[in-house]
């Protein structure tokens, strides 16, 4: 058991730290030796809405999901950290021998359905429909993307021996993905709504090992994959905003954005029509 509290201590620890080394980005840091600077769109009254401002992210909250992924692929060779998966695997099954659920595969979309949710209530996040949806798109293309790459390089075998596709967790990498969308969207009303969507990643994790579905390194790599997918959607996100929307006097907007979806292994083009504000 205490092997267990051990690895399930690490995992928290790292995602906790992931969320916390990046809890103070903030539209108003002053570019320096501790931060790296971005630039994504602002929605205010006053500002035209192709106009972009900057976004800060500290180094940490950079450096924080590489080490997670970085764990993830050392995992895959060395014996120590692959003792750590089996004993952590064995520890699940001991006390939880007959544990299923599908809770893991609704909940990792949860953070993204609270953006919307929040947003049809009232309580406005930092983007408008528009924009939020398309940063979600680049987010969720980048994510699937590399999920599937590395899935298909790494042929790593699930704990339960159901085929070679475990490294890294797409699951907790949408999850995590969709939890710093939510912390991005609504970081100035309050940083709650980003502990909440962590939280809610952190148990579809969790879920995907008591599941039998992921090794402990798979959950970790997979969060720091979702997090770093979402910040290059908000670093990308300025430069595909100028191409899509350079007449901004234009009555209405048509785009067509890539789609995947690595549960069918399915990729395509998706219409989308904006009408005029």
């Amino acid at each position: 058991m205490k092997k267990m509290i051990l690895s399930t201590g690490l995992a928290l620890g790292a995602l906790t730290c992931s969320y916390g080394a990046d809890a103070q980005e903030t539209d108003s840091l002053p570019a320096g030796n501790d931060s790296i600077r971005f630039t994504y769109p602002v929605q205010k009254s006053q500002l035209p809405a192709w106009q972009t401002k900057q976004f800060h992210t500290t180094i940490a909250g950079v450096a924080v999901p590489v080490a997670m992924i970085s764990y993830g692929v050392f995992a895959l060779n060395n014996p120590t950290l692959r003792d750590l998966n089996s004993t952590t695997k064995a520890e699940i099954k001991e006390d939880h021998p007959q544990f299923r659920t599908h809770i893991d595969n609704y909940l990792q979309y949860a953070p993204v359905a609270a953006v919307y949710i929040l947003n049809a209530a009232g309580i406005q996040g930092k983007h408008n429909l528009r924009d939020r949806s398309i940063i979600l798109g680049i987010s969720a293309v980048i994510t699937a993307g590399t999920v599937e790459i590395v899935k298909n390089r790494t042929h790593e075998e699930r704990p339960d021996h159901s085929d070679y596709l475990s490294f890294p967790s797409g699951h907790t990498a949408t999850a995590f993905a969709a939890a710093e969308f939510l912390r991005q969207e609504y970081k100035d009303v309050s940083p709650w709504y980003g502990v909440a969507g962590y939280l809610a990643a952190t148990t579809t994790g969790a879920l995907r090992m008591y599941n039998n579905k992921h090794w402990l390194s798979d959950v970790v790599a997979g969060a720091g994959i979702g997090i770093l997918g979402t910040k290059a959607a908000y670093w990308m996100y300025p430069w595909i905003q100028r191409q899509l929307f350079k007449d901004p006097a234009h009555p209405a907007t048509k785009m067509i954005m890539p789609y995947y979806n690595p549960q069918f292994h399915s990729a395509g083009l998706s219409f989308i029509f904006f009408p005029a504000k």
